[in-house]
């Protein structure tokens, strides 16, 4: 690898896999790590938060595991902590963690509602606000939030567009809050990319998402991950506020 975040240090939140295959937030877990960073690997089942250092590790490259909950304060604060502990410094936050619903307005319960809003939209809230401190200190750093086109097209998943709608509208103006401290923040929108979150959609359903994409090829975790290193390394030093959308243009013809 070219070395593109070599010297950086870099939290992932939601760096586990739900289950066999490869998540957004462990791809660029180790993506970052390859081309040079040090990463922590924040799960709230530190389990999965260890099979990703486990296979940064496998490629020679530093990487250490956190349980965190970053739908709390303290938990984040804890998260920045131990990587200010380990590595002395801060650079790069990604915030990957999101949980899906499935649910038409009318079938959207409350607890659902707040369930989503809390994982998918306050998890950003506090963990960047755990990191910034880290990051002026350093004279700078990259905020990267995982958003979804759920939130640029209509979609019948009316808690989950809302809320990465949501996290566009968080990464819009926090970059303009943070740019003159030298922090970039953007957001990734990802499109239908096959990850474990989806397995259980069945491989019918997988075909129909696969054809959906203009280019007529299946996004993975990888495609994420590298956005994710783009945002996070100095070639993307005079982008802030921004949201790049990865869906093999399939927002080009969403009705």
């Amino acid at each position: 690898m070219s070395g593109r975040l070599a010297g950086k240090v870099a939290v992932v939140a939601g760096a586990g896999s739900r289950g066999p295959g490869l998540g957004n937030g462990k791809a660029a877990a180790i993506l970052f790590a390859r081309e040079g960073a040090t990463v922590l690997c924040v799960d709230a089942d530190i389990a999965r938060a260890r099979e990703t250092v486990d296979a940064i590790a496998a490629e020679g490259r530093d990487a250490a595991a956190w349980g965190a909950d970053v739908t709390r304060a303290a938990d984040c604060r804890a998260m920045v902590d131990a990587a200010l502990g380990r590595w002395g410094h801060l650079d790069i936050l990604h915030n990957n963690v999101g949980i899906e619903s499935r649910h038409g307005l009318l079938d959207t319960t409350e607890a659902d509602w707040d369930r989503v809003m809390a994982v998918d939209l306050k998890s950003m809230l506090l963990a960047t606000q755990a990191a910034v401190p880290a990051m002026i200190e350093r004279g700078g750093g990259a905020v990267i939030c995982v958003s979804s086109v759920a939130a640029l097209r209509g979609a019948r998943r009316t808690a989950y567009a809302a809320a990465k709608a949501g996290v566009i509208g968080f990464v819009t103006t926090v970059a303009v809050e943070l740019g003159p401290r030298g922090i970039r923040v953007n957001a990734i929108a990802p499109g239908m990319v096959w990850t474990p979150m989806v397995e259980d959609l069945g491989d019918e359903m997988r075909e129909r998402r696969r054809k959906a994409s203009p280019l007529g090829t299946e996004g993975t975790g990888w495609d994420v991950g590298w956005a994710a290193v783009y945002l996070a390394s100095d070639e993307a030093r005079w982008v802030t506020g921004q949201t790049l959308v990865v869906d093999g243009g399939v927002t080009l013809t969403m009705r």
